[in-house]
């Protein structure tokens, strides 16, 4: 394929050119970026470099795309200007002195990130019976995709973007001049000693396939569905003018956009009890509404038994994280220069019951001890990393403490150290540390999955058994998930699974679970190994890793390549042995792998029937859990209509 071409040639699965350029956009951030427009650069691959997930379960489906071809000609031409906008942005000349040059670029930005967008809302998942957990992951990388493309400059000017996206990068829209036909003076080329591929023409996009009116339409939250809902929280206006006017541009002056010196907060943004900026909101399950989490857990423990908002019965009293929601509210606080609301203020720490606690002494201490962790006396630095471990095992309160003096990054480092005992006490402190999910986010902005790796790998028995518990408690984040899965931490885990001692087994089998949620991981698992692990835990007497083992197989099971080694690997006889004899958590999960198994399978069915299979399935569809129940049931109508064919 020559040049930045974007087209599939006449044999080519139509899968395989929006595939190919993810992994080039993956490749091109492996060297990292630079300059001016590191941080676009940085947060428009990562979020191309999600999307390798739903492309390699669609292109496990093994399902004619024929009819779908414009779609992923769409997503392809997106695709490959984001690649080509990622080498020019990185190769900028930051000795340009004209302001407009670094204007042009950030409008590509915008353009490129609109038309992505637009591209993943067209493909029809509903047809390709895309897994839920990759269209939420998809969900979350379009919600990221509208708040970077609003967030570049305000309204999105549909006209404007029309004719930007259908121009080569090599002669971008002016967006400071566009009344003079929309053609800027500045040509990509000109901006350093830019890649072959970056001169090459994007194709023009045909007119009809960008459309008009609402699909441009500006993001803003919506305060009912933001407050009863822990997705995705943005909606689009109806309808936003494709005049050009200049006032209309999307680099129309921070000055004139912001005239206001304090901008109003959105009242969604705001604790309904305190009625102040949420820092740490939090779903109320049994009703759905967002609170601030002390103030509602003070709300709970003073004995009230229904909801502030609206008075309904709380029968159901979990407190779920309102990612979606901090996340907005963090882009809101940054959009608009205001700081953050932190745990810390004015010498003062919220605490979980509401109240204040006065820390200026607290906070003292433990910046004494944060500069000791990089003193380059081994003595003072080993005391130190110890007495922040010991720290931060104690409270959420010193979790925070430790975090805000800016003890993470140091932690961090000292992963690599060569001293053991350093090694054990930083990785178990950032574990602690971690169960505060706020300080989840800098422990993943310092870059600490390669180091924590690294010690999962080589470190001692202790230290390998923290880092597997720190990998199950950052995998929470479904973002992370996707970054640690791709980090080589797979291997290393299953590796503990098979040479550990019981606590470590049983933590690397929570870690491995919770990542292989994601489908993508569940390959990565399976090259990995994984299953031949999983089948031993299952055959050793002396084993006590069944439940675990059946656990990870019942996420695995409906992944095409887990489900074949499965078969291979002579799992079926086993699974039906413990149908006869396991504990009733045991036989709902081998009954759910046994259903993913046979489905639409009949060499599986067909060696069902002949290993007696039918009459444990019977007994478990009498008397097994509502699950066990359900699955066994069509587990048996699958074998009564394959005996019938």
């Amino acid at each position: 394929m020559a040049g930045g071409e974007a087209t599939a040639g006449a044999g080519d699965h139509p899968i395989n050119t929006p595939f190919r350029l993810v992994h080039e956009v993956s490749q091109i951030s492996i060297a990292g970026f630079c300059g001016k427009f590191k941080k676009d650069c940085t947060d428009l691959a990562r979020r191309v470099a999600l999307l390798a997930h739903l492309l390699e379960e669609i292109k496990d489906l093994n399902t004619h795309l024929g009819s779908f071809n414009s779609c992923f000609s769409d997503l392809s031409l997106a695709l490959l200007a984001a690649k080509n906008l990622l080498l020019a942005a990185n190769e900028f000349d930051t000795k340009i002195p004209s302001d407009s040059a670094a204007k042009k670029i950030l409008f590509q930005f915008q353009c490129v990130t609109w038309k992505l967008e637009k591209a993943l809302g067209s493909l029809p998942y509903d047809h390709f019976d895309i897994s839920e957990e990759v269209r939420e992951q998809v969900e979350l990388v379009r919600t990221q995709l509208r708040r970077a493309t609003e967030r570049y400059s305000g309204p999105v000017n549909s006209n404007l973007l029309c004719r930007s996206l259908s121009q080569p990068l090599a002669k971008e829209i002016d967006p400071i001049h566009s009344g003079n036909n929309g053609i800027g003076s500045l040509h990509i080329e000109n901006i350093g000693n830019i890649d072959h591929d970056v001169r090459s023409k994007v194709r023009r996009v045909p007119q009809g396939s960008v459309p008009n009116g609402s699909a441009c339409s500006q993001i803003i939250q919506e305060p009912d569905r933001i407050g009863n809902s822990s997705k995705r929280s943005e909606v689009g206006v109806p309808e936003i003018s494709g005049s050009t006017r200049e006032d209309d541009s999307p680099f129309k002056s921070h000055t004139e956009s912001t005239k206001l010196d304090c901008p109003v907060i959105p009242i969604e943004f705001l604790c309904p009890i305190s009625l102040e900026l949420m820092r740490d909101p939090v779903i109320v399950a049994a009703t759905g509404q967002t609170y601030e989490r002390s103030y509602i857990q003070q709300w709970i423990d003073g004995g009230h038994t229904t909801c502030p908002k609206t008075q309904q019965q709380l029968h159901n009293l979990t407190l779920a994280p309102n990612y979606a929601l901090r996340n907005l509210i963090s882009d809101w606080c940054a959009k608009n220069n205001i700081e953050q609301p932190t745990a810390i203020a004015n010498g003062k720490i919220k605490k979980g019951d509401g109240s204040f606690r006065y820390v200026s002494r607290e906070v003292a201490a433990v910046e004494v001890i944060v500069r000791k962790l990089s003193s380059r006396s081994i003595e003072d630095c080993r005391a130190a990393v110890a007495e922040i471990r010991s720290l931060s095992k104690r409270s959420t309160e010193n979790r925070i403490l430790i975090a805000e003096a800016g003890a993470i990054p140091v932690l961090v480092k000292l992963l690599t150290s060569e001293d053991r005992q350093i090694q054990e006490n930083a990785v178990t402190a950032i574990l602690n540390l971690s169960i505060f999910d706020e300080n989840k986010g800098i422990i993943m902005l310092a870059g600490a999955i390669p180091s924590i790796v690294q010690v999962l790998r080589a470190g001692s028995m202790e230290a390998r058994e923290n880092a597997a518990a720190t990998i199950f408690s950052l995998s929470l984040g479904d973002e992370n998930k996707i970054l640690i899965g791709g980090s080589g931490a797979i291997p290393a885990l299953i590796d503990l699974l098979l040479t550990g001692d019981i606590r470590g087994k049983k933590d690397a089998a929570s870690a491995l679970f919770n990542l292989c949620i994601y489908q993508g991981n569940k390959g990565r698992a399976v090259r990995a190994g994984i299953i031949p692990a999983l089948l031993k835990m299952l055959t050793d007497s002396s084993s006590c890793m069944v439940d675990e083992a059946l656990t990870i197989l019942s996420v695995l099971a409906n992944h095409q390549e887990a489900k074949a080694v499965i078969t291979r690997a002579s799992t079926i006889p086993v699974l039906i042995d413990l149908l006869r004899t396991g504990l009733p958590r045991n036989k709902e999960n081998v009954a759910a792998i046994l259903l993913s198994l046979c489905k639409r399978d009949s060499e599986n069915l067909a060696c069902l029937c002949r290993l007696g299979a039918v009459i444990p399935l019977s007994e478990l569809a009498k008397s097994g859990t509502e699950r066990a129940k359900r699955k066994a049931t069509s587990l048996l109508e699958y074998l009564r209509k394959s005996q019938q064919l």
